[in-house]
């Protein structure tokens, strides 16, 4: 069910009269549009306020505040905004109750993204994982917004926040923003860590002022993370708005490509498939990362279902 908070904020753009009448919108598609992100905004139960795993904390859903900024972050700042149906009809929940498990994922589309993928995996206390995924329209030659939050124990934590490049130069992309991170990045020195290339070539698809980090001070999530996340999830967007589309159809397609080669790369290298695999069986992991995660990815041979993520945050 939804609050009635949460209500006033989906509905608070089409109840305001100096906002509709200075936009030229069909009304009932805009109410049509808000009911539906309503509905999938509360789908299986979201956001959830209790963990399906075994706790001792009192917040034991530690980056459910990440994934309800970013729900109303994306309804009050994108243009049109809806859900994408026929992603989450699909993939949108998968639990195991032997195992205390459970994931649910969704999946949107607006005038500036082309998709915009959120993932929060719950498993108690053993771990918490918040992933998303911003991919600019192909209109715009911009870099693609990550984000990937895990938490293990309660005791080991790993977070990567990044503008990940298109192309290996910065300047081939519409406008040039490291610049516009470095700032950002140097106010949180805990963020300010380097990847081991044990999955990844942190040269390609990853930029300079990624934020990176491996902790155990939890502290660093709410005095750290969260601020920066905003901060980054927010420039995003403004360097959306500040370029101008792209019209030409072969820029569009170079776009899109470089977009198919960032799926692709990652879908083959992702750490979490061993953890999927592990909890809600393979032929279904191995569809979530391809078909979902990474939906514009070609499937070569192999595949990683033997990568186990919890390796990943080892020293």
């Amino acid at each position: 069910m939804v609050s009635n908070s949460q209500k006033h904020q989906l509905y608070q753009p089409l109840t305001d009269p100096i906002m509709l009448s200075h936009q030229d919108i069909d009304v009932e598609s805009f109410i049509e549009r808000t009911v539906a992100l309503e509905q999938t905004a509360a789908s299986h139960g979201m956001p959830w306020r209790t963990t399906i795993g075994n706790t001792d904390k009192t917040d034991p859903l530690l980056y459910m505040p990440f994934w309800e900024w970013q729900m109303e972050f994306m309804t009050k700042s994108l243009t049109n905004l809806r859900p994408d149906n026929s992603a989450m009809n699909r993939f949108g929940f998968r639990e195991n109750k032997e195992k205390r498990a459970r994931i649910v994922s969704h999946c949107y589309t607006s005038n500036e993204y082309r998709k915009i993928r959120m993932t929060y995996y719950d498993a108690g206390d053993n771990t918490q994982v918040f992933n998303s995924v911003f991919y600019p329209r192909e209109e715009y030659n911009l870099p693609i917004l990550g984000i990937d939050l895990l938490a293990f124990n309660r005791k080991k934590y790993l977070a990567i926040v990044d503008f990940q490049p298109i192309h290996d130069d910065e300047s081939s992309h519409a406008i040039q923003y490291e610049h516009r991170l470095k700032p950002i990045k140097e106010s949180y020195k805990s963020l300010s860590g380097k990847m081991s290339s044990r999955f990844y070539d942190e040269t390609k698809f990853f930029s300079k002022q990624m934020l990176f980090s491996r902790f155990e001070d939890e502290d660093i999530v709410s005095k750290e993370l969260f601020p920066a996340f905003k901060r980054y999830v927010s420039l995003h967007s403004k360097l959306i708005r500040e370029t101008k589309p792209e019209t030409n159809s072969a820029t569009q397609a170079f776009v899109l490509d470089r977009q198919r080669e960032y799926d692709t790369y990652s879908a083959e290298r992702d750490p979490a498939t061993g953890l999927f695999t592990a909890m809600f069986g393979q032929e279904w992991s191995e569809s979530f990362v391809f078909d979902f995660l990474f939906s514009l990815s070609e499937r070569k041979k192999a595949t990683p279902a033997d990568t186990n993520i919890v390796a990943s945050v080892k020293p």
